[in-house]
């Protein structure tokens, strides 16, 4: 997603003569869903209230590719309680993604950090496929009944992401603002250093970065 951070990111990857791909789409083959996956995107659908056929997106969005590697940033709307019964599944236990610990962590911790960015009706409605699937959304901030269904509709993306990305052979990373690093001194956030960063900070960012896929 196209943002402050990201466009930053970009700046320091060209700075560091990286060579990558920006804002890189993969084309999805249905044909590489099998049965196995196919089970896991059922059983997530339905543990986060999705009603009928589940719903498959065509092609997905990144904001990186560094050959077989795909860097995504993640917002806080994307840490909730709804994204935390994503990974019930045995899709995480037993493809085993890097992330998949810091990002239930996230999810517990930071609900609020997306409840402050996450009640605007488009947002906490989501595009009309929310209510499709997953039914009328509540009022914003009311989690009974059915919540948010846009929320439920970014959980159950972001658990295709994960799935589609493997099968289709290429790696994922999932950066999000609440990552910390130590500058100066002090452990300081992801998205409070890549505001404005400062020479030395914006070396210390690319050898972060580029220590995620090479390390």
């Amino acid at each position: 997603m196209d943002n402050l951070m990201t466009r930053q990111l970009d700046l320091i990857l060209r700075e560091g003569e990286v060579d990558f791909e920006r804002d890189f789409e993969l084309e999805l083959e249905p044909k590489y869903l099998d049965k196995k996956g196919r089970n896991w995107l059922t059983e997530i659908y339905g543990d986060l209230g999705g009603v009928g056929e589940f719903p498959l997106l065509e092609k997905l969005k990144f904001d990186f590719k560094i050959g077989r590697n795909l860097f995504v940033y993640n917002e806080e709307l994307h840490f909730n309680r709804y994204r935390l019964i994503t990974f019930r599944s045995d899709l995480y236990s037993e493809l085993n993604f890097p992330f998949t610990e810091t990002q239930k962590r996230l999810s517990r911790s930071y609900e609020k950090e997306c409840l402050k960015v996450g009640m605007q009706h488009r947002i906490w409605n989501g595009a009309p496929i929310a209510k499709h699937c997953f039914g009328e959304a509540n009022e914003p901030g009311d989690f009974s009944g059915n919540g948010a269904s846009g929320w439920k509709l970014t959980a159950y993306n972001d658990a295709q992401f994960d799935l589609q990305t493997r099968i289709h052979g290429y790696k994922l990373f999932r950066i999000t603002p609440f990552e910390t690093l130590m500058t100066g001194g002090s452990l300081k956030r992801l998205d409070q250093l890549l505001i404005n960063p400062k020479e030395e900070q914006r070396a210390m960012l690319l050898n972060w970065f580029n220590r995620k896929y090479q390390g």
